[in-house]
């Protein structure tokens, strides 16, 4: 029997019968719907209840719990599901970075818990999202590709560094009541690259060049799938990733923490794509995500993290996800490159540019450029001084020469010095 049958009763018992049945189908319906919606209700959001029930666990399973949290504090999620897939993703892209960035989540987290920090930012996983970002970033730069493990030290010693940088930069941001987020990551990590370098014999890192000519830009030759991937790639680069499959997995682990914020970190991704587009940026680094990453961040934190969503904050972390792209047109505006290329008659065809030019610096004029440097070696063969092209000739410098074995000062050789002279 059917819910919904006709079903003609000849004797009273019948009727009673079946509505029992009737009765019972819908209770059992309600049932499992409100099963399914526990179900959902434990493994989204922060998942309060599951980390309710860790408390009283043994420190070691808390700390896997932590682990996970942490992983996901990057994209401002506190989920360890999302974060169980979040490294899943990782392991997908690349298993040594999964493997460097979970031993520097683990130590920063450790080293949070021996200098007795709050405990409900540990359980929070507030320490150990720079750790993982120290391992992988470490890992990235590397140029002695996967598997080095001599490794492992350097990003156990930097990620030990970031809860001091966290606690020490939180006492002085709270006075302006601003957050820390992945400060202590990039002031370590950038120490770590400085100090070491490419020529470094140990932990060499990635050659990274100036650009030295400006890119052929042709707008025809744009790459639409390319285009459109870069934002699932965009995601990635969060973490250091540039593969489209990783970004979606990311964008997964969002949506099982919260819809809002996955819906925001898609918009960003979006948004720094077309942001680096209207810069004319080279589309190699738009196909990569280079330009989004950092505007999904800015439109997570606005629209779906720090404000409630109203139609006035969904709009600002638009414009703080565009500001956040086009940082990169205030950095070539101080380039030398940019200013060559300014001065050519091709880039000063536009009236608004050349008025505003003849008042500010008449100098990038082209009619007027020549005029002052005819006048400045004229001046400078009065004077017997040295023209204006002398004088770059002359502090021209070359480019440093590294030798391919540099010399290693080793321990004896200290000694040496030290005792015998």
């Amino acid at each position: 029997m059917e819910l919904g049958e006709i079903v003609v009763a000849e004797h009273p018992d019948e009727k009673q019968l079946y509505t029992e049945q009737k009765s019972n189908a819908k209770d059992l319906l309600g049932r499992s719907g409100n099963r399914l919606y526990q179900v959902f209700g434990y493994l989204t959001g922060e998942m309060k209840e599951y980390g309710e029930w860790m408390k009283n666990k043994p420190l070691m399973v808390q700390l896997v719990d932590w682990i996970l949290r942490g992983t996901s504090q990057v994209m401002f999620v506190n989920n360890p599901l999302s974060g169980l897939i979040i490294l899943v993703g990782l392991f997908i892209q690349r298993p040594w970075w999964t493997l460097t960035g979970c031993t520097g989540t683990t130590v920063s987290t450790l080293t949070a818990l021996v200098l007795s920090q709050d405990r409900s930012a540990i359980a929070a996983g507030l320490h150990g999202h720079n750790g993982i970002l120290v391992g992988l970033l470490m890992a990235v730069f590397s140029d002695k590709g996967d598997y080095y493990w001599w490794l492992l030290p350097p990003v156990m010693v930097i990620s030990m560094a970031c809860p001091i940088l966290s606690s020490a930069l939180g006492s002085i941001f709270s006075k302006w009541d601003l957050p820390v987020f992945t400060l202590p990551f990039n002031i370590a990590v950038t120490l770590y690259l400085a100090a070491t370098g490419h020529y470094n014999p140990f932990f060499p890192t990635t050659l990274i060049k100036p650009v030295e000519s400006v890119p052929n830009i042709t707008w025809s030759a744009i790459n639409v799938p390319l285009l459109l991937q870069s934002i699932p790639v965009g995601i990635g680069q969060v973490y250091g990733c540039d593969s489209p499959w990783t970004g979606g997995i990311f964008l997964v682990a969002l949506l099982i923490s919260s819809p809002l914020i996955c819906l925001h970190a898609a918009i960003g991704s979006t948004v720094g794509m077309f942001a680096a587009l209207s810069i004319a940026s080279p589309f190699d680094s738009i196909y990569l995500g280079l330009h989004n990453y950092n505007c999904a961040l800015a439109c997570i934190a606005i629209g779906g993290m720090f404000y409630a969503l109203t139609w006035q904050t969904h709009l600002l972390s638009l414009a703080c996800g565009w500001s956040a792209t086009l940082h990169v047109a205030f950095l070539l505006l101080r380039t030398p490159l940019f200013a060559d290329k300014l001065r050519q008659p091709s880039r000063l065809q536009n009236p608004p540019l050349q008025s505003h030019l003849s008042r500010s610096q008449p100098d990038l004029l082209p009619e007027n450029e020549e005029k002052s440097l005819r006048e400045q070696e004229r001046r400078a063969e009065k004077k017997g001084a040295e023209t204006p092209q002398q004088l770059k000739n002359k502090h021209r410098r070359d480019p440093p020469v590294y030798p391919q074995n540099p010399p290693r000062l080793l321990i004896s050789d200290i000694y040496n010095y030290i005792v015998l002279e």
